[in-house]
């Protein structure tokens, strides 16, 4: 099993090694991966973070290319299948049983003030949603948990039996983008009075009783992204690691990042757009002022998207959007 601390600040290099396969009905496949190591361009003697392990796809390429990689995850059944995965790359691989908004303190725990590169694979893994124990979906039943890391205290069911209704609808209107928000939320109040939530499927047919099902997608989809993201605290955790990443990056480092809805792609837009801006301006100021937080340049103008042939072969890829980004400062945010 890899270390987690005291290791090498620099390892051998090792030589070009293709990325292992994995069984599909583990972990989805990387989405975009060559085009993420082609930005990132992992090399011996760079050292790395991948912030969303997973099953270690873009990290076993990185790996490939020689570069040193920790890999973070709150999900201690990624790190084990990661971990056993990428075992014959010993201490050039680092797993850390961490959310990506303490890399920080992770990278100080190892001895490590700078990075050359970090990527961000947003989102769940086919693995949670096919897991019916863990709650992700509503295509098997199973408990309404949705915790990333099962050590977290509060669950989708915790949610969805406490809060009141303006709060549920908030959270489904808000995470969820979900038009019928109010009346859905009222109707988890008057269900939950007779029986608690305890799983998805009753989850589900309570939101469908109130959302009739129009076409292939289930109307308590929106609903299920809402919660999972409460639940995780996504959004908070993606403003703040990215913060993060951009204070660890050395001049030249770079950051890519993947996301698979809206939410979350604008908030990485618009963090993005204001520290590559060289000049900001007000309509009240005489004339535009140098950006005080400029300190990347922009690696991919608009988001990249996966071609049409990994769009069909997986079609995870069709809603992913990679943005990168490429540290010019050193001055700290």
């Amino acid at each position: 099993m890899s270390a987690c601390l005291d290791v090498p600040k620099k390892s051998r290099p090792r030589a070009r090694r293709s990325p292992i396969k994995m069984p599909a009905y583990e972990y989805h496949e990387s989405v975009l991966l060559a085009e993420v190591v082609e930005r990132l361009a992992p090399a011996p003697g760079k050292v790395m973070v991948d912030g969303t392990l997973g099953g270690g796809g873009h990290t076993a390429a990185l790996l490939a290319a020689g570069a040193r990689v920790i890999g973070l995850d709150q999900d201690p059944e990624a790190l084990r299948f990661a971990e056993k995965r990428l075992v014959e790359f010993g201490e050039q691989f680092s797993a850390v049983h961490s959310s990506f908004t303490k890399v920080g303190e992770v990278l100080d725990g190892l001895g490590i003030a700078k990075i050359d590169g970090a990527c961000l694979d947003l989102g769940v893994s086919s693995r949670q949603l096919d897991a019916p124990e863990r709650g992700f979906s509503f295509m098997h039943d199973g408990p309404l948990d949705m915790r990333m890391d099962p050590t977290n205290l509060i669950s989708a069911a915790d949610l969805v039996n406490t809060m009141g209704g303006e709060q549920l609808e908030k959270i489904f209107r808000n995470y969820g983008e979900e038009p019928s928000a109010r009346k859905i939320a009222a109707r988890l109040i008057r269900d939950r009075m007779v029986r608690p939530f305890r799983t998805t499927l009753q989850l589900a047919a309570s939101v469908e009783s109130v959302v009739p099902r129009h076409g292939r997608t289930h109307p308590a989809t929106r609903v299920f992204q809402a919660l999972r993201i409460a639940v995780n605290r996504e959004l908070e955790a993606l403003s703040l690691g990215l913060e993060q990443f951009a204070q660890r990056l050395v001049p030249g480092g770079r950051l890519a990042v993947i996301t698979f809805h809206s939410l979350e792609d604008r908030i990485v837009k618009v963090f993005f757009k204001e520290r590559t801006a060289a000049f900001i301006d007000r309509p009240e100021w005489p004339e535009a002022r140098p950006n005080p937080l400029h300190i990347f340049k922009a690696i991919t103008g608009k988001p990249l998207i996966a071609s049409d042939a990994e769009q069909r072969a997986n079609p995870r890829s069709r809603s992913a959007k990679l943005r990168v980004v490429e540290r010019i400062s050193d001055v700290r945010l």
